[in-house]
């Protein structure tokens, strides 16, 4: 019985999860069917979060989803572009119905915007209705100055208005600890099973099959790689990866979390 329980617990709660995620709800109550949880602002130097109060739990939830940078998780590729953006240099606008804040920034003529999927999905982490579940980026970026593009990008990027992604992902998720592996520097590669994803590993303790991780794979099968070489010695396994050749969008966001919950439940 106790078995059969958990079973139906973890399928009601990724079917909410996947309805909210879809139709942009930011209600976090009903997220979590038969749980209930406050939340308030909470204020930091990096911008106020939503404190949750809520049991942390893996859930059917990844413990680490990993985001690729370039053509996933926003449209432009970096190493196309010429010029680091800074603040003179935001597009504002319409934030998901969340108010206005920077939804672009200007690289010379060249505006890096996020896709659907990647907003929805920090949206949502911003409200703490992943749980305990963490973020970071992997990107194999090919020069010094389209890393740094990127870097500054995640830097002036809003998910809710005066918060930006590197305010969520850095300040909130990891306490200031840049842990985000952008660039194929030494000791970074190409190769992000090789480099990227062991030293992820070591950094965050997180094992490897709990992980997510989008990549949009045009350069080459980061995910097949990741997924196949980079392994738990007790399970067999590793990260649940999704592929995004036209970009993170709402269905391969609801798709990730249905793989992963279906992963966590064999």
């Amino acid at each position: 019985m106790v078995v059969a329980w958990t079973s139906v617990t973890l399928r009601l709660t990724v079917s909410a999860i996947l309805v909210a995620s879809i139709n942009g709800f930011h209600s976090a109550a009903s997220l979590v069917p038969h749980k209930t949880f406050s939340t308030q602002l909470k204020l930091s130097s990096d911008g106020p979060f939503p404190e949750s109060k809520m049991g942390a739990g893996h859930g059917p939830f990844p413990e680490l989803c990993v985001f690729d940078l370039d053509a996933c998780f926003w449209d432009q590729e970096m190493y196309t572009l010429s010029r680091i953006p800074d603040s003179s240099n935001v597009v504002k606008g319409d934030l998901n119905g969340r108010g206005e804040g920077v939804v672009g920034v200007m690289s010379g003529r060249s505006k890096i915007s996020l896709h659907k999927g990647s907003m929805i999905a920090l949206q949502n982490h911003y409200d703490r209705k992943f749980d305990d579940m963490k973020i970071c980026f992997a990107s194999s970026a090919d020069t010094p100055l389209a890393e740094q593009i990127g870097r500054s990008a995640l830097k002036l990027l809003e998910v809710v208005p005066g918060v930006t992604f590197w305010d969520l992902v850095v300040g909130r998720d990891w306490n200031g600890e840049d842990i985000n592996q952008i660039g194929r520097q030494p000791p970074l590669s190409s190769n992000k099973a090789a480099t990227h994803f062991p030293i992820l590993r070591e950094l965050t303790k997180i094992p490897y099959d709990r992980m997510l991780f989008f990549d949009d794979c045009q350069w080459g099968d980061h995910c097949g790689m990741v997924e196949s070489r980079c392994k738990e010695s007790e399970s067999g396994r590793g990260p649940t990866t999704v592929r995004t050749p036209y970009g993170l969008g709402r269905e391969e966001w609801a798709e990730g979390l249905r793989k992963y919950a279906k992963v966590y439940q064999e």
